[in-house]
């Protein structure tokens, strides 16, 4: 007789590990499937994303951001170093690890606080509401059933043609983290967040870095005069990042990973030590479902849902990345928290139109909402406030002069439609751009708001009054 649950959650990233703990929380009797394997060959909760994603990335970034910052700027500051300081690469990836391996064991703790069933196993379901699970070391295969079944299998890196992971030399995410020593030079294929955002760490450490992007624009996805912005800075911090790049094959030979390009219409070579492939991520489906199953996949691999992430079959749910919209750790986490809320009878909601984006580079990168040229092509007519980091007197204090906040608004309305920022702690400062537009409000709510003295908050507050042409510390 298999075991029976209200609730059975397939993967335990940050949409999945969130769900099943949101689900207990209500009072159904839940389990939670994942098959990742850690470092250390054991169980380890947390997806992509707690074990070589959003979490390994941003402690790499952030050791080595202390060293550039020792190197090259502490002086100016009245620091002085004796020497030339030095980088203890395997120091680094360790602390790196001890950040993971508390945060996996942190999800095992609140499993058990909140009385989820954590399975160690591949997921796969049946049909009839049933999972069958393939434990990871081997042995017999076990089914459970549920009342509901929450589908959070996240997503996997995207190959492409004629370049092959060889886990060594030709690497995906994963790989780029637990690099062992600073290559002389590392090829990154894509210009997205995933190669920015390593690209930078292995650039910091003194690697020659050189990004390869398909495409003719820089970072498509952000505002024009933001990208433009963050370009001119990366192309400062000599970040080489080639546009209109399709790599048509890459090869091992001696050690050196051997690159061919097209740009327009001539060909070309570089080598490299070791190249990143990081043109972005696909839904992971596979052993996923049964053929009888009865849950259907979009045209695009997805978990077909709707807007309630309600799957073809009643009781089953899709969250995260296997489903639409965005591919982001906290988009995928409060769906799942609304997926569990709704099987307990609840009517929460989850605004896919205002979450916000960012790209942990320095200067960091955020966006929520639309950007100018998608107001543009839809035709609303509105009215645009900027004002830049260099004339606010923390981000001088700083040292963080680099960056700008541009703000977007309907014409007529003033309802705030887009807030799109480069430069120090965007990541933090988009933060009150989300709830005023999660609240309908306005430019003018957050030029009337006060706002701390000094801060980097100033500038959001600045760009609010600018939509408005009545920012007190730029000329309008």
């Amino acid at each position: 007789m298999a075991d029976k649950f209200d609730v059975v959650v397939i993967g335990a990233g940050p949409a999945g590990y969130v769900a099943a703990i949101r689900a207990a929380q209500l009072g159904l009797k839940t389990a939670c499937i994942d098959d990742f394997v850690g470092r250390d060959g054991k169980e380890s909760f947390g997806g992509t994303c707690l074990n070589v994603g959003c979490i390994p990335s941003k402690a790499l970034l952030d050791s080595s951001k202390h060293f550039e910052h020792l190197g090259k700027h502490y002086a100016s500051h009245g620091i002085k170093v004796e020497g030339t300081p030095q980088i203890d690469v395997p120091t680094m990836i360790a602390r790196k690890e001890g950040i993971v391996k508390k945060l996996t064991g942190g999800i095992k703790m609140l499993f058990k606080a909140n009385g989820v069933t954590g399975i160690h196993g591949h997921g796969k379901v049946l049909a009839n509401k049933v999972v069958e699970i393939t434990p990871v070391a081997g042995g017999d295969t076990q089914e459970v059933t549920a009342d509901h079944i929450i589908i959070a299998s996240g997503s996997v890196p995207i190959a492409i043609p004629n370049v092959e992971y060889d886990d060594e030399y030709i690497i995906d995410n994963a790989g780029a983290l637990d690099i062992n020593s600073t290559p002389e030079t590392l090829g990154v294929i894509g210009a997205g967040v995933i190669g920015l955002e390593l690209g930078s760490v292995w650039r910091r450490l003194g690697a020659k870095v050189t990004l390869l992007e398909a495409m003719d624009d820089f970072l498509a996805a952000a505002d024009k005069d933001i990208a433009k912005a963050a370009q001119r800075e990366f192309k400062k911090q000599k970040l080489d990042i080639k546009l209109g790049a399709m790599v048509k094959k890459a090869e091992v030979v001696d050690g050196k990973v051997n690159v061919t390009y097209a740009q327009g219409d001539k060909t070309h070579e570089a080598t490299f030590d070791r190249l990143l492939v990081a043109v972005g991520r696909k839904p992971c489906t596979t052993n996923l479902l049964s053929s009888d199953c009865g849950v259907e996949l979009t045209e695009r691999g997805q978990i077909k849902v709707d807007d309630e992430c309600r799957t073809s079959v009643e009781g089953i749910w899709g969250i995260g990345d296997v489903v639409r919209g965005p591919m982001l750790a906290h988009k995928g986490s409060e769906e799942g928290i609304a997926v569990a809320e709704r099987i307990a009878g609840g009517k929460p909601h989850v605004n896919l139109d205002v979450v916000p984006w960012v790209v942990y580079t320095e200067p960091e990168i955020a966006w929520v909402g639309k950007t100018e040229q998608q107001l543009k092509d839809d035709g609303v007519d509105y009215r645009v406030g900027s004002f830049p980091y260099a004339a606010t007197g923390r981000a001088l204090a700083m040292g963080e002069s680099a960056g700008m906040v541009k703000m977007l608004a309907d014409a007529e309305t003033d309802r705030l439609l887009g807030v799109h920022i480069v430069g120090a702690n965007a990541s933090e400062l988009i933060a009150e751009c989300v709830v005023t537009m999660e609240f309908h409000g306005a430019s003018e709510d957050l030029a009337r708001i006060v706002h701390a003295h000094p801060t980097l908050s100033e500038a959001v507050h600045e760009a609010a009054l600018s939509v408005d042409g009545r920012s007190i510390h730029k000329v309008n």
